[in-house]
């Protein structure tokens, strides 16, 4: 970047005014009648709005993405991205538009101010293409997108693909698909919180079985993957797409829920003791059943801790809720699904969950 560092600015912002400033002109000049969408979605802390003053250290900057009609992306994306190269301004607001690759083998850019052509980040497409790419097939179609095409594809993804902003759409295409695919169709989003339910009670008695052995790190460590399945349940309820790990916190933190729920998961990890651990764990069991109850999706289900099956443990029965979600799904091909959730509720592997293909293969062998 220049010596001196520039003032930060949300990067959709930023965006924004790379857009409005340099890439319209350009369009409105030299291709005058393109029909196109201009957005920033994709990859990117601030797509979903999580981006500070520490992202602009790698792949953060004046960045766009550019649709056309699949036609005119294929005649016009090479002219496109060679204009781009020679004529966008050399930075905005003071942080530079070209991107520099400090090790050749390393594919993170870094802003770098430049006195040649632009290696700017606007890259330039067409809709059906880059929703195949980052979604998958279904995504893709969309209109045929079936309930193992929405198991398939990850969270992290459909939050940035509906995340973002869209500064033009004389298309319509892209504003449509962010549309269809801003949450899950219901007979999906009662299957996937039915499973979310079903993996907290395969759990909740590890916690007080491994301290009885005296094992507290694994009484701890299960305690732990029980708070964070009990965040994305949460989020899942909101309507909120789960973000991976780094932004779990955050997004979790922007739900209504979050002041009420979060010195008892707090609580429940800083524990040093299975009983304390125990009683954070079940108060936060209790006020999220509270908000599954409060939801409607299924049958009222008693919100009260109990005890294990004879065992000195309280546990909320977790396997209650999900009986009860998965007997107010109907479609018979998630019927037919054991309650294993989708793609992000069984593997947790950005590269995995990066693939697409394994994963669909994987939700197609289940039945």
């Amino acid at each position: 970047m220049t010596a001196m560092t520039p003032e930060f600015l949300p990067g959709l912002r930023l965006s924004r005014i790379l857009y409005e400033e340099a890439v319209r002109p350009l369009l409105d000049k030299e291709y005058q009648g393109l029909r196109y969408a201009a957005a920033r979605v994709g990859a990117g802390s601030e797509v979903l709005g999580f981006d500070t003053a520490r992202s602009p250290d790698h792949e953060w900057g004046p960045r766009l993405e550019l649709f056309l009609t699949p036609e005119e992306a294929a005649e016009h994306g090479a002219e496109l991205r060679r204009l781009f190269r020679e004529r966008l301004p050399k930075e905005v607001r003071g942080w530079p538009t070209h991107f520099h690759h400090e090790d050749p083998d390393d594919p993170v850019g870094l802003m770098r101010p430049t006195d040649g052509p632009v290696n700017h980040r606007v890259s330039v497409g067409d809709v059906h293409g880059w929703l195949t790419e980052w979604l998958g097939s279904g995504a893709g179609a969309l209109v045929g997108a079936g309930p193992r095409d929405w198991l398939a594809m990850p969270q992290q993804r459909l939050a940035e693909v509906t995340g973002g902003a869209v500064f033009h759409d004389g298309l319509g295409t892209l504003t449509e698909a962010r549309r269809r695919l801003a949450w899950y169709p219901d007979e999906v989003w009662r299957y996937l919180l039915a499973c979310q339910w079903q993996r907290i009670g395969q759990e909740e008695a590890f916690v007080g079985r491994c301290a009885e052995v005296g094992d507290q790190l694994g009484s701890a460590v299960v305690a732990g993957r029980l708070v964070r399945d009990l965040m994305r349940l949460c989020l899942l309820l909101g309507r909120r797409y789960a973000p991976y790990s780094k932004w779990l916190g955050s997004a979790f933190g922007r739900l209504p829920v979050a002041e009420r729920l979060t010195p008892s998961l707090l609580g429940a990890l800083g524990a040093t003791e299975y009983r304390e651990r125990e009683a954070h764990l079940c108060d936060a069991y209790e006020a999220v059943a509270g908000l599954q109850n409060e939801a409607g999706l299924a049958e009222w289900v008693d919100p009260s801790r109990r005890g294990f099956h004879g065992r000195p443990f309280l546990v909320l029965g977790a396997d209650r809720f999900a009986r009860a979600l998965a007997a107010k799904v109907t479609d018979p091909v998630l019927r037919g699904l054991p309650l294993s959730g989708g793609v992000d509720q069984w593997s947790d592997s950005t590269d995995f969950l990066g693939l697409l293909g394994p994963g669909r293969a994987a939700i197609d062998a289940l039945g």
